[in-house]
Formats: structure tokens, C-alpha cells, sequence
């Protein structure tokens, strides 16, 4: 079928579903999985070789013809909008029921479909004012599903500052478009890159869609925005919406001519975003933040595969460079699975107790034993650790980042540190989910609401199953999707026309292999036990006589050990109340990880505007006389100017 009319069904749903989201919860469902469903033909036959797809109308919108544009880049980026938009709104539905959420319920359902409505408009526009619209309406649907339970002051909080950061990246957006259009005379998109006056206007570029994609230090409002939104949101926002700033990137570093310096910046904000990130994730005790400032590390994971890229192709379009970039468009997908599978069951947890804190939790594999094993999977998936998919695309990255190095190129003063970076992020990631599954589902309960757990039911477990089986097919069979990663990054980079994949297959086998030894050694050592009859029975109590769930390591213990390494930029705020009298009844003693460049940085900034703000409101006081005087002063000051500006 013609992607034109499957693209026109899916918008169709979108806009009956957000028609319907109020009464009609089922129906809802139905018309949005219908338009995910016709979303992913549309992108497919395209992803598997057919072409590219455009459509230009014969009608102005906002005063420009139409122009909507389908290749196998924004084909690759909106089969991932229809797998989790239509993952998410299954979860949804047992997440997020009528019953339990009356007021918000049916709101979410519409800034759901409006959501995916404009995240389609996005990957579809080839014209910049339609792009900036879709943009906006992505943006603000994004504030209104945030801000659900709006009765909270901390959910208040992460929606205004995830609105203000939006509009800052799209004022940039706007001047990056307007200067396109002033510079070809044209709102119209596509290839430029034999116009070098172009090139400095990629800067722009990257800052507006770099608020988007929440890369360091201009992930401000990521934290809180993630932490705070239902936790279906949170899934969709981390796996796909973010990525809109990736999509913005690659589409535009393609399109544009590439200016001096550019690689090296590209590189340098994915590395530092990827570590500190990371850092800043082993430091929470919130689960939700901690995925956060998790999807922080992954943005920088993919940018410096498209940073390896923009310097491949300064390099003579070197090999290493394609398979960076062939990391970087995986890392997209892989990312935005497992990702929301880890939201997913974040969302359970909350679901079944209530709260998000780690240390208020444990235990939680005995009686949620689906979401226990699911989390884990994407645990393990985000760690890159193999058999799964996290693995294969860091692994290509580290192929295109290795084969810098050993090119005796200047490039390899860019590839060496990044790869450092990059291991050394690799391990954080590892000991941040070991923190994260321990502390929330190993141990004892902690709580009463721990202990009072209970597993999630099939509307949400479904949704986890199917992302938990994505996510070992592309580990098991990586070689599946290389033509798909091929024509996408060869609508990048016209040169490359393809090639051998990177010992994919033999990568394939020795992942196959692994699994059938894990799987073997974990039913061998259950069958062993049984056979035995191991009883369960208390740890190690280190000599108490009444051990209790208090005695267990908390999430900051966890992490203190490691993360005075990046005290420079990572600083704790600490609350104590010290026991007192000969029998205490109560001490505390709590972390909370400072949001440094939010609270230390924007904060102090911010609050010196609003004062500098009060004082000049000051003088708009309503009396004539002394705005007589105002006008008469800047008269006089003008004349004075003149006067000096003629003696000279």
C-alpha cells in the first residue's frame, strides 16, 4: 500500500482518538493502536529498500504549500514512535485507569494521541515553518502529559521548567530555520551541503535540538520532567521523544554543509554527557530520576557515534566513521527499548507501592516476580552487557572509535579520550542497575508498603513482555536489522553504499551461544537445588542477635564509595538528626544529590533577573508626570549622543 494512505490513516486515528479519549477508553485504544499499527507499514517498506517517499500539496498551510517527506532516516525514527506509542498506550490503560485517576485519565488519552500526532509531524515536515508548528505542538502536548497530577507542587515545578526549556531550544529553532529560509530564499527542506555559507548556522542547530535531546549541561529539565510524568510518559519521552533532538541533529548535520570544529564539539558533549550522566544516575535515590539521568548517558552514547561520523566524512568518509554512525542509528532503537521496558517496570513498582524511593523498598522480587525478571533484562540490556542489544551498538561505536585510533589520524586525539569516557561509563552503568535491581527488588522489605507489594496485571506486563523480547531479538540476531542501518545511514551519507556487516553474524553465533550456556546453567543449578531441598534462611547478621531491614545498605551507601570522583561536579546535600538522650527513639540521616547545573548554575542566574526585573518594574508606577520625565531624559540622552557623534 502507498505509504501516503497508511500515513493518512494513521492521522486519522490520531485525531479520532484524541475526538474520543473522554468517554471511550477502549475505543481509544483501539484507534491508536490502529494508527501505530498503519505508522509502522508506512516506515517499513521504506526502511527495507523502497525508496523515498514525498508528497507536496496545491494548498498553503500557514501560508506554504506542504511538503511532507518519508526516507529511511525518518522512517527508522517513526517505527520507533509506533512500537512504544503503541506500547505505551496499552500500559496506559492498566497504569493510568479511569477509576483510580478520574480527573486526569481522560486528558492523558488526548495529549497521548496529540503527542504521537506531532512527533508524526516532525519526521514528516520538509518545510521549516511546518516543522517549527509540529514542533510546538509536540512540545506542548509533552507539557500537558507531564503535568497530569498537577495538584503536586514538584509536578508543577518539572512542567514549567520542561516548558521553558522547550521554548529556549525552539527560539533557537527559530533563528536556525529563519536564517535558512533568509540565506536560500525558502522555508523549503533538503540536501544543501554544496552551500558552505550554510555551515555556521549547524551551531544553531545543535543547540535548539540539543535542549530536546537533554544533553549535558543542557539537560536541566530532563531530570525532573522524567522523574515527575506517569510513568508511561516517562517511557515514551525517554525512548522516543528525546531522540527528536537526535533526529534533528542527524537530519540536519546530513543536510548541511558541516562547519571546521564541529566533529570535536559533537564528540566532546556525547563524552561528557555520557559520563556524567551516568554519574549523576548512581547518585539518586529516586528510581525514576535514576533512569533519568540514565537516558542522559545514552544521548551522549549516540553522539559520540555521530560525532565519529561528522569526522569520518572530514577524513575522506573513513570506514571508521560509517560504523559510528551505524552505532549511533542502533543505539536510537536499542535505547528506546530498553529504556522503556526499565520505565515500565519503574511504573510498576510505583504501581504496586507507591513510592519511587529505593530505600524504602526491597524485596519485591518475591511477590512481583514478572517485573523483577523484566527489569533485570533491561538491566543487563542498558549495562550493554551481552547477549543483548545494549551490547551490539556500543560495540559498533567502539569499532568506529578503535579504528580512529589505529588511523594515525589527528582524528585519533578525538577517538582515544572518547573511548575512555566510554568504558569508563560502561562501568558506572554496570554498578548503577547492580545498585538499582538490589536495592528495589534483592534484600529484605523495608516498608510496610514493600511488603504489602503486589505484581502488576497483563495490560502492563504485556507491553514489558513484548519490549523484553525486542531486546533479545536485535542482541540474538543484530544481522537482522544491518540493511535497515545501512539505508538509513546511507540517506545520511550518500557515499556510503553499504558493505559487509562488522562480523555481525560471527557476533550473532557467540550471542546464541551464550544465552543456550546461561539458560542451561541457571535451569542445571534450579534443578540442583531442588534435587537437594535448599532451604531458604537468613544472611549472614554479622553477630546481631535481631537483624532487621534497617540494618541493609541504603542507595547512598550504595554509591558514596565511588562517587567522590566527581566531587567537583557532583555534590550532596545532606539532612542529620543525631540520636540523642540514653535511649533514642529516632535519628536520620539523608542524601540528596545537588542538580548542579540547574541549582548552582541557572538558579543563581535566574534569581539575579527576577531581581534586576523587580527594581526596573519599579518604575512603571502609573504616575504621568514621571513618565513625562522618562520620555524628556531619553531625549535629551539621544540628543546628547548625536550631538557628540557629529564633533567627532
Amino acid at each position: 500500500m502507498n505509504p501516503g494512505v497508511l500515513l493518512a490513516i494513521a492521522a486519522g486515528g490520531f485525531a479520532l482518538g484524541v475526538a474520543g479519549a473522554h468517554r471511550f477508553p477502549r475505543v481509544w485504544l483501539a484507534l491508536v493502536l490502529a494508527g501505530t499499527i498503519a505508522l509502522l507499514g508506512a516506515a517499513v517498506p521504506v526502511l527495507l529498500g523502497g525508496g523515498e517517499w514525498q508528497w507536496r500539496s496545491d494548498f498553503p498551510v500557514a501560508g506554504q504549500p506542504l511538503h511532507l517527506r518519508l526516507d529511511a532516516i525518518s522512517a527508522l525514527f517513526l517505527a520507533l514512535v509506533a512500537v512504544l506509542g503503541g506500547s505505551g498506550a496499552i500500559y496506559a490503560h492498566g497504569y493510568w485507569p479511569d477509576r483510580d485517576y478520574p480527573r486526569s485519565a481522560a486528558p492523558g488519552r488526548r495529549w497521548w494521541t496529540a503527542l504521537l500526532l506531532g512527533l508524526m509531524a516532525v519526521l514528516l515536515a520538509s518545510n521549516g515553518l511546518h516543522f517549527l508548528i509540529a514542533w510546538e505542538l509536540f512540545a506542548v502536548s509533552g507539557y500537558f502529559l507531564i503535568t497530569l497530577e498537577r495538584r503536586r507542587r514538584e509536578v508543577r515545578f518539572a512542567g514549567w521548567l520542561y516548558l521553558v526549556a522547550s521554548h529556549a531550544g525552539t527560539m533557537g529553532l527559530f533563528a536556525f530555520f529563519a536564517a535558512l529560509a533568509a540565506h536560500t530564499g525558502s522555508w523549503d527542506l533538503g540536501p544543501m551541503r554544496d552551500q558552505p555559507a550554510l555551515a555556521p548556522l549547524l551551531w544553531l542547530a545543535l543547540f535548539g535540538f540539543g535542549v530536546k535531546a537533554g544533553v549535558f549541561p543542557l539537560h536541566i529539565w530532563l531530570p525532573s520532567a522524567h522523574a515527575n510524568a506517569p510513568s508511561h510518559v516517562s517511557a515514551v519521552f525517554s525512548g522516543v521523544a528525546i531522540k527528536m533532538g537526535i533526529y534533528g541533529m542527524l537530519r540536519f548535520s546530513g543536510w548541511l554543509p558541516t562547519p571546521s570544529g564541529a566533529a570535536w564539539v559533537v564528540i566532546a558533549l556525547g563524552a561528557v554527557s555520557a559520563l556524567l550522566g551516568i554519574a549523576f544516575a548512581f547518585a539518586q535515590n529516586d528510581l525514576k530520576r535514576l533512569l533519568a539521568y540514565s537516558s542522559v548517558e545514552n544521548i551522549g552514547v549516540i553522539l559520540i557515534g555521530l560525532g565519529g561520523a561528522l569526522l569520518g566524512a572530514t577524513h575522506a568518509d573513513a570506514p571508521w566513521g560509517r560504523l559510528a554512525l551505524a552505532g549511533a542509528l542502533l543505539h536510537v532503537w536499542n535505547h528506546g527499548l530498553f529504556k522503556a521496558l526499565l520505565f515500565f517496570g519503574a511504573g510498576s513498582v510505583l504501581h504496586a507501592t507507591g513510592t519511587r524511593e529505593m530505600s524504602r523498598l526491597g524485596g519485591l522480587w518475591r511477590t512481583m516476580p514478572w517485573t523483577a525478571a523484566l527489569f533485570a533484562l533491561g538491566a543487563m540490556a542498558v549495562s550493554a552487557l551481552p547477549p543483548l542489544n545494549g551490547f551490539v551498538s556500543e560495540w559498533l561505536v567502539y569499532l568506529g572509535l578503535f579504528g580512529a585510533t589505529i588511523s594515525r589520524d589527528p582524528a585519533a586525539w578525538a577517538a582515544m579520550p572518547a573511548a575512555i569516557m566510554l568504558a569508563m561509563t560502561g562501568a558506572l552503568a554496570l554498578a548503577t542497575f547492580v545498585k538499582a535491581g538490589a536495592i528495589v527488588f534483592l534484600g529484605a522489605p523495608r516498608t510496610k508498603a514493600a511488603v504489602h507489594a503486589h505484581e502488576s496485571g497483563w495490560w502492563m506486563r504485556a507491553p514489558m513482555l513484548g519490549l523484553g523480547a525486542l531486546c533479545a531479538v536485535l542482541g540474538l540476531a543484530p544481522i537482522l536489522v544491518w540493511p535497515i542501518i545501512v539505508r538509513a545511514a546511507a540517506t545520511w551519507d550518500p557515499a556510503w553504499t553499504g558493505g559487509e556487516a562488522p562480523a555481525l553474524l560471527t557476533l550473532s553465533g557467540v550471542h546464541v551461544t551464550l544465552a543456550v550456556i546461561l539458560g542451561v546453567a541457571v535451569l542445571a543449578l534450579w534443578a540442583r537445588a531442588r534435587a537437594l531441598g535448599v532451604r531458604r534462611g537468613p544472611t549472614w547478621d554479622c553477630g546481631y542477635a535481631a537483624p532487621s531491614p534497617r540494618m541493609q545498605y541504603t542507595s547512598g551507601a550504595f554509591a558514596e564509595v565511588a562517587l567522590h570522583w566527581f566531587s567537583p561536579v557532583l555534590r550532596f546535600e545532606r539532612t542529620v538528626q543525631r540520636p540523642r538522650a540514653l535511649f533514642p527513639q529516632r535519628a536520620l540521616h539523608v542524601e540528596r544529590a545537588v542538580e548542579t547545573v540547574l541549582e548552582r548554575v541557572i538558579g543563581p542566574i535566574a534569581g539575579g533577573v527576577l531581581r534586576v526585573s523587580s527594581l526596573v518594574r519599579q518604575l512603571q508606577h502609573g504616575r504621568l508626570q514621571l513618565y513625562i520625565v522618562y520620555v524628556v531624559v531619553g531625549l535629551a540622552g539621544l540628543g546628547t549622543l548625536v550631538f557628540l557623534e557629529g564633533l567627532r
